[in-house]
């Protein structure tokens, strides 16, 4: 029943569809429909095939159906001509791989139109150029209701325009005109707008996914959560400048931090009046999870998002909560629960989820804690033989397989030393050491499952490169051990191990953790901070076992950290010859480090250092770039504010060049809230039988203790090695802050049973 379009159209005339599902099959069953001649490239053999055989059905919501002949290929079959006019219609997470083929198959005067969710033009460009690239707004309701059937929810908008703005050209008119009687489609030159307003209210309907109910009632019941959801994404748009675009019966504007709440009110009224009309009840979201049984794309989404909201200094706590659920809900529809949304509403109308309970008391007696210590220092040569050969397993931040090899020995180590976990998950990174994530169950008397885990932070990479060890192996002399990462920070995982294996033997009492070992700390944990921000969200408190501070403090507030580079565009002349005439980006660069120098404010904890500076090609050139590289400490959230509207509001001072700001704050801040201080304060306590005094300090250094405090999760760290020298030659621990902080460890760990 296929339409060969290849034989009986122009070459000109065929509209390619790459993705043939909900989208892609919409709009290609419009365009058949409009006699435009298409061809339709789908990965699923089984989608094709029913292509094929039975013709492209749409479901329509009056109960009828309609079918069309569609010219239908799976990717491997394709042997056409160059591709002309391509809408792009896969999920965005498949977005690489689907650009990736058409990239080489599409003509010179080709072009192709992201009909996606999410904001995906950017990463087409990168292969194609944005020359080629055509933006589009889509809020198609359907779904693929078996192979070859797409079910029509209803009406929805669809916009076209160029990237960047520009007034819609030649070929978005034509393949309006083209849409325009199946989807009533227009053209636009603000496509961006309704990406953005898109965004927003797509916020609400991945919050409603988290429940098995419908859209409209959901949005009803939990108006905080959804306006917060939405306001968080708006905030960002207004950062960036978007002039946000309503559509269908969503009036994004409404939803902006400045709208009056009774004009939010009432379009929340009329959208939910709107959905409730609308054949489909439940979104897209909900039924990978809940009938497909598929990751959702929804999470790609917002990694434009986080990372703008990381760039402007914008929160984003509901959100990322929301983002959160949706990945524990990957593969555990099940655990769908209305729960979720209240927990959300809390923390929208409160800013932050409700404080876990912490313990008030230290539960090990004296003799108990001190009887740990005599345990764990009759095995001391065990734990510096561990620590051996952990330290023999180079494991640079930049090496994948050396990352790969450490981790795999991790995992039987800890199989040998604590037996099998009663779950683990490896979660995969590209280009950086994979994440895994072992929870043990709670040991002893008592009530179990009551409360969350307590989160058990470690990292096994180091700033080592490979080869160090040749040079530099592990040694000891005297007390003293020596090696590349014993104090950052794998002495930290063994006296942790340790601590729970004493625990064990001695019949005392530990809770039930989850231990996250993270394989990019070193390099900012850029693949791994939502991991370890999510885990924070489900777990009682966290234990960062990084490297103490000043021979033995804890650690109870870090820094954030923001690494920017600032580029200074000019205008290249003769600088002998004409010295007016050019615009130097080096001189202006010059007057931008000093203002940026200026930002820093010590008494308040910033600081702002401009570390790389470089520009210009020769001495007698007025130099046309110049790149400055700043790094950003701020001790307060306020702090951070402030710098983050500072670099926005930037401005040339000289005539003639103009400056282009990249980067975004690495780490937020980690400040000492009360629940960071009664964790000091039960540590402090649980250390005193062991002939401690223990300290605690305030560093400029970050860590992924910074990521779970800020996801609303109290935080311990520094609960690592005693020594010093991180990232030096000099770096060194000692066998006896080993087995010591490892009974500290073994202390504060069972306070938590109770």
């Amino acid at each position: 029943m296929t339409a060969d379009t290849s034989e009986t159209s122009d070459v000109s005339d065929v509209i390619t569809v790459v993705g043939g599902g909900a989208i892609g099959g919409t709009l290609a069953h419009a365009l058949v429909r409009a006699g435009r001649p298409v061809t339709l490239i789908d990965a699923d053999p089984a989608h094709v095939a029913a292509l094929r055989a039975h013709g492209l059905r749409v479901l329509r919501p009056d109960g009828g159906s309609d079918v069309v002949e569609v010219d239908a290929r799976t990717p491997e079959e394709f042997d056409g001509p160059p591709l002309r006019r391509v809408l792009l219609a896969v999920k965005a997470q498949a977005t690489e791989k689907a650009i990736g083929w058409i990239a080489p198959r599409l003509a010179a005067d080709g072009f192709v139109v992201s009909v996606q969710n999410g904001f995906n033009e950017p990463l087409i460009a990168q292969h194609i150029g944005a020359e080629r690239t055509v933006a589009a707004f889509v809020n198609i309701f359907a779904d693929v209701q078996s192979p070859g059937v797409i079910r029509d929810g209803g009406p929805g908008a669809l916009v076209l325009g160029e990237v960047g703005g520009a007034p819609a050209g030649e070929r978005v008119r034509e393949l309006v005109e083209a849409l325009r009687p199946g989807t009533g489609a227009v053209a636009s030159d603000n496509v961006e707008g309704y990406l953005w307003a898109k965004a927003g209210f797509g916020a609400m309907l991945a919050l409603t996914a988290l429940a098995d109910d419908a859209m409209a009632d959901l949005i009803d019941r939990h108006r905080p959560a959804m306006y917060a959801a939405a306001r968080e994404v708006f905030d960002v748009a207004d950062a960036l400048g978007i002039r946000l675009e309503p559509f269908d019966a969503f009036e994004a504007l409404a939803f902006r931090a400045g709208a009056g709440r009774g004009e939010r009110e009432e379009a929340a009224g009329r959208l939910t009046a709107w959905l409730r009309t609308q054949a489909k009840d439940r979104s897209g979201i909900w039924r990978d999870l809940a009938v497909r049984h598929r990751p959702v794309e929804v999470t790609t989404h917002y990694e434009t998002v986080f990372q703008e909201a990381a760039k402007a200094g914008v929160g984003t706590p509901v959100l990322r909560e929301v983002i959160a659920g949706l990945r524990e809900l990957e593969g555990h529809p099940e655990r769908m629960a209305e729960s979720r949304l209240d927990a959300l509403d809390r923390l929208a109308e409160g800013g932050r989820r409700e404080a876990p309970a912490l313990p008030g008391r230290a539960l090990l007696t004296e003799e108990q804690t001190r009887e740990v210590h005599t345990w764990l220092e009759a095995r001391q040569e065990d734990m510096v033989a561990d620590l051996a050969a952990y330290t023999a397993l180079e494991s640079p931040s930049d090496d994948p397989a050396a990352l790969e090899a450490c981790l795999t020995w991790l995992r039987g180590w800890l199989d040998d030393a604590l037996g099998a976990p009663q779950e683990e998950e490896l979660l995969p990174r590209d280009g950086a050491g994979d994440i895994l994530l072992r929870r043990y169950a709670a040991t002893g008397p008592g009530e179990r499952g009551v409360e969350p885990p307590l989160l058990l932070l470690c990292h096994y990479d180091t700033v080592w490169p490979a080869g160090t060890l040749a040079e530099w192996p592990f040694t000891r002399e005297g007390d003293v051990l020596s090696g590349p990462g014993v104090f950052d920070m794998k002495g930290g995982l063994v006296q942790l191990v340790w601590a729970l294996r004493a625990l064990d033997a001695l019949g005392l009492p530990r809770p039930a953790c989850t231990l996250l070992l993270n394989g990019d700390e070193e390099t900012g944990s850029l693949a791994s901070s939502e991991a370890i921000a999510a885990e924070a969200r489900r777990s009682r408190a966290a234990l960062v076992f990084e490297a103490s501070a000043d021979g033995g403090a804890l650690k109870t507030a870090r820094k954030g950290v923001g690494l920017f580079r600032l580029t200074v565009h000019g205008e290249e002349a003769h600088a002998g010859l004409d010295p007016t005439a050019g615009a130097s980006a080096v001189h202006e660069a010059a007057h931008q480090t000093l203002r940026l120098a200026a930002l820093a404010d010590h008494d308040a904890g910033t600081s702002v250092n401009v570390g790389v500076l470089h520009g210009g090609t020769r001495s007698n050139v007025t130099a046309g770039e110049a790149v400055a590289d700043l790094d950003v400490r701020v001790a307060h959230a306020d702090e951070q504010r402030r710098i983050a509207d500072a670099l926005a509001a930037l401005e040339p001072a000289l005539p003639g060049t103009r400056l282009t700001l990249t980067g975004g704050w690495n780490r937020p801040v980690f400040e000492r809230t009360p629940e960071v201080a009664a964790l000091y304060d039960l540590a402090h306590r649980c250390a005193a039988p062991l002939g401690l005094d223990l300290r605690e300090a305030s560093v400029g250094g970050a860590s992924d203790g910074n990521f779970a405090q800020s996801a609303g999760t109290p935080v311990l760290d520094g609960l690592g090695a005693v020594g010093g020298g991180a990232h030096a030659r000099s770096e060194h621990a000692t066998v006896s802050g080993m087995v010591t902080r490892s009974a500290l460890a073994a202390a504060l760990l069972a306070s938590f049973t109770v």
